[in-house]
């Protein structure tokens, strides 16, 4: 008997192609899958002399909803609040701090269509 490993979900995929994404504009990846308390941050990314807290939602090319559309008052609330908790463990007046969202699209075949909306909880 021969192991073979899990294949990887989707939503690990399409986080994984925002981290390498937002990297090749810049973004220092700081972590990724961050788990404060209950909640997550997908990817933990500063750029310049600020601290970006991005969620990611991966959806299949044939899913009806856009994946920005799918980030409701909840998840946003579930997001400030892991925020909240990242930045009373690191205080800093030098930083300032967003929300992003990156949807990540994979069609059947070919590259993923990634987008980004900075500042996305304005």
């Amino acid at each position: 008997m021969w192991w073979r490993p899990k294949p990887e979900s989707l939503g690990r995929r399409g986080e994984r192609a925002a981290a390498r994404y937002l990297w090749f504009r810049g973004y220092r990846i700081l972590e990724q899958n961050l788990h404060l308390g209950r909640y997550e941050i997908d990817i933990l990314a500063q750029q310049g002399d600020t601290i970006v807290f991005v969620e990611v939602k991966t959806r299949r090319r044939d899913d009806a909803t856009d994946p920005h559309d799918s980030v409701g008052p909840a998840k946003e609330m579930h997001i400030k609040t892991a925020a909240e908790m990242y930045m009373a463990r690191h205080p800093s007046d030098e930083l300032y701090y967003r929300f992003d969202i990156v949807s990540v699209v994979y069609p059947e075949r070919g590259r993923p269509r990634i987008e980004h909306l900075p500042d996305a909880f304005r």
